[in-house]
Formats: structure tokens, C-alpha cells, sequence
């Protein structure tokens, strides 16, 4: 799937979902698409930005942001640059931002 042709819609009907987060070829790891934002339109192209973030059962480790694949049942294998945004009482948060 191409992500720049992805929108805020492709995401919707999958919030609160298990994804799967290929950090290496070693670890994968479980994450729930738990908040999907649309973000203001800031650029020419036709697709309105938006974010996902997936929270992760992590409680003290995390990764550093990179380029790691997200793999759905529905959706297939996507390549995501995604960024630590911290822990929550559950896990930690990583968001990807399509702009």
C-alpha cells in the first residue's frame, strides 16, 4: 500500500485495533491504534494531515524513532517513520504523522 495516498479514513474504522510493530527482524511488537487526530491543513496537498499513535505493553524500554513496519491483517505491511511520545499507564506511545 502507498502510503501517500493513505487519509485520516484509511485509519478510522481501525482505531482500537491490534496492529503488529516490526522493529527488526528479532522483535515485534503488539500495539493498539488508540488516537487518530486530524491535524490542520497546512500544506497543498490533497491529502489532509492527520496522526496515528499505537501504545505498546512496554513499561521501562522503548525505541528510538525510525522507520519500522506496521503490519495489519486488513492492511498489509506498512513502512512508518515513527517517534516515541512517552508512557501512559499502560505502555508507551509511538506516533506517525502523514502531512
Amino acid at each position: 500500500m502507498d502510503i501517500a495516498l493513505l487519509t485520516f479514513n484509511d485509519f478510522d474504522t481501525l482505531l482500537n485495533t491490534v496492529f503488529t510493530i516490526r522493529i527488526s527482524n528479532e522483535v515485534l511488537l503488539d500495539a493498539e491504534l488508540i488516537e487518530l487526530t486530524k491535524l490542520d491543513n497546512y500544506s497543498p496537498l490533497e491529502r489532509n494531515p492527520f496522526s496515528i499513535v499505537f501504545r505498546t505493553a512496554q513499561k521501562n524500554e522503548y525505541y528510538e524513532q525510525g522507520i519500522f513496519t506496521i503490519i495489519h491483517p486488513e492492511k498489509g505491511h506498512l513502512e512508518l517513520f515513527m517517534t516515541p511520545l512517552g508512557f501512559d499507564s499502560i505502555g508507551m506511545k509511538y506516533e506517525a504523522v502523514f502531512s
